[in-house]
């Protein structure tokens, strides 16, 4: 059976130029970039050429690259960390309501030490307004949070107007873009962001590896404390093999990643075109403003679990939702937060496409999809409240549904 992976935003596989660039630094080049002798700077000169490589691909200066075990940490560093550093200033933070767990647990986490958080609300496509953002600053505020795009519906937010409702108030904003980094151009100046976090196995690098863009003058208290490695922020011998493959992923993603977005734009489109005809589906989050690769659905009177189990039987690999939830039951915070019901969100399916997708991927999907959703509904226990749907009432998302 021919497999077909369609799960990008879960993880991508390893480019084989990563891997090349790698190599050398598992066997012959192993030194600890903190020994003084050529072995170790060896391994720093390499660590620092990664290091410019990821900056340079979010238009950022070395000095502003923090390497951290990934994006979960990247994240905690840096709400927790600016939090813990800066509380002399203030104690409340706001966030999204549509952010990755990474974020929404570390904000909890804050609570339980003293902060108040206010989390905002978003529209139906998942965009924070401005005038949310604005609305929700108070005088302690210190810290706003909102993703860059979102990873399981994957609209783009506007970052550079909520970051200047922001910086106007003088409150700090970082942006987790783990998700976009790579697929879609980011530029930390233009957008005015403090923090921005990175992870380089969404971007066909190495697991176990991210960043932190940490803005000059920007103070966090550290995670981790030991050997002072990191500017004194991320102690610990570096995972050189990992941050050269990340500066690899970064160069690459640099030079190709305006024709990547336009390839799979494209075939993007044509997959939510033809999804679309299948009756009662919806499309979740913006029609335009969203990442290249992704689109995501709701089907009516099925349940995700079992739409992802029937494609995995005939050989194809998608999701429910965000990877790091789906061991859950509960339906998506993304979705419900977008005014989806929980029976609603609970018929959803991700899919993303990635450097590997083909035409021939996203067919083999179109002709396995409409006949998996049909037999779902076929023994569904609401059958009789699908067919009476389909006859009269119209299911909201007006032109970019189904009804």
């Amino acid at each position: 059976m021919r497999r077909v992976y369609l799960d990008y935003a879960s993880t991508t596989p390893v480019d084989e130029r990563v891997v090349e660039a790698m190599l050398p630094y598992f066997t012959e080049k192993y030194g600890n970039p903190t020994s003084f002798y050529s072995f170790g700077q060896e391994a720093k000169a390499a660590v620092e050429e990664a290091r410019a490589k990821v900056a340079e691909l979010i238009n950022a200066s070395s000095e502003e690259i923090i390497f951290t075990s990934g994006g979960t940490e990247a994240c905690n560093l840096a709400i927790k960390g600016f939090a813990l550093k800066n509380k002399n200033k203030g104690k409340h933070i706001v966030v999204s309501k549509i952010e990755h767990f990474a974020v929404l647990e570390a904000c909890r986490w804050l609570e339980k030490q003293g902060f108040e958080v206010s989390y905002l609300d978003v529209d139906e496509y998942g965009l924070v307004k401005p005038e949310t953002l604005e609305g929700a600053i108070k005088s302690d505020t210190i810290l706003a949070i909102i993703n860059h795009a979102n990873n399981e519906i994957g609209t783009i937010e506007p970052i550079k107007e909520l970051a200047e409702v922001a910086q106007d108030k003088g409150v700090a904003f970082f942006s987790d873009a783990c998700i976009s980094n790579g697929q879609v151009e980011i530029d930390v100046e233009e957008l005015g962001v403090d923090l921005l976090a990175m992870s380089a196995h969404k971007m066909y690098g190495p697991k176990g590896i991210g960043a932190l863009f940490v803005a000059r003058g920007t103070r966090l208290e550290p995670m981790f404390h030991g050997g002072g490695q990191e500017r004194k922020l991320r102690s610990g011998t570096e995972n050189v093999p990992g941050i050269v493959g990340f500066g690899k992923a970064a160069e690459i993603a640099k030079k190709e990643m305006k024709g990547e977005a336009e390839r799979l734009t494209k075939l993007r489109d044509e997959l939510i075109k033809e999804v679309l005809k299948i009756p009662r589906t919806r499309l979740n989050g913006h029609p335009k403003q969203r990442l290249p690769g992704n689109a995501n659905f709701a089907f009516a009177f099925i349940e995700g679990e079992g739409l992802i189990l029937e494609l995995d039987f005939e050989g194809i690999s998608a999701s429910t939702g965000s990877a790091c939830s789906s061991p859950t039951l509960e339906p998506s915070h993304v979705l419900t937060a977008i005014g989806l019901s929980h029976a609603e969100a609970h018929g959803s399916l991700r899919v993303t496409l990635g450097r590997f997708s083909t035409r021939e991927d996203v067919q083999r999907l179109l002709e396995v999809l409409p006949r998996v959703v049909k037999r779902l509904r076929d023994i569904s226990p609401f059958k009789d409240s699908f067919e009476d749907y389909v006859e009269g009432t119209e299911w909201k998302g007006g032109e970019h549904c189904h009804v």
